[in-house]
C-alpha cells in the first residue's frame, strides 16, 4: 500500500523515492492506492504543491496504468476503521483513510509520514 507521496514518487521514478524501497515496492504483485490519494493528488496541483506536467485526472490514469498499481476499495468497514483510529492519532482524514485502508488490507504502508510511523498503527516501509 503507497501513502499518496510515495504513489506520487513512485510512479515518477523520483529520486525522493530511496532505491531500496522502490526496489521492494517494484517486487510486489499488488501495489494498492486508496481513492483518498487520488483526491490528494489533485489537491496539491490546486495549491500549486506540486506540479505533474499534465491534468491530475490524466495523471491519475497514467499512474494507474503502471504494472501491478491496484485501486483499493473504500468500503463501509474502512470508513469506520478510519474513524475509530484512536484520539492520539492527528485527525487528516486522507491519512486515517490511508492507515485504515492498510489496516484492512493487512498490508504495510510505504511512507515517509513519521505521525504515521510512529503511530504503530500500521506496519510501515521506509
Amino acid at each position: 500500500m503507497l501513502d499518496t507521496h510515495a504513489w506520487i514518487w513512485w510512479t515518477a521514478g523520483a529520486p525522493e523515492l530511496p532505491v531500496e524501497v522502490r526496489t521492494r515496492i517494484d517486487a510486489e504483485d499488488e501495489v494498492f492506492v486508496s481513492p483518498i490519494c487520488c483526491w490528494e493528488v489533485a489537491m496539491l496541483v490546486e495549491k500549486g504543491r506540486i506540479d505533474l506536467g499534465r491534468q491530475p485526472l490524466s495523471w491519475v490514469r497514467l499512474a494507474f496504468s503502471k504494472p501491478a498499481t491496484r485501486l483499493a476499495a473504500l468500503t463501509p468497514e474502512i470508513a469506520v476503521i478510519a474513524g475509530q483510529l484512536g484520539g492520539g492519532f492527528h485527525g487528516d482524514p486522507a491519512d486515517r483513510l490511508i492507515v485504515a485502508t492498510a489496516r484492512q488490507l493487512r498490508a504495510p504502508l510505504v511512507t515517509s509520514d513519521e505521525r504515521i510511523r510512529r503511530s504503530g498503527l500500521v506496519e510501515t516501509v521506509w
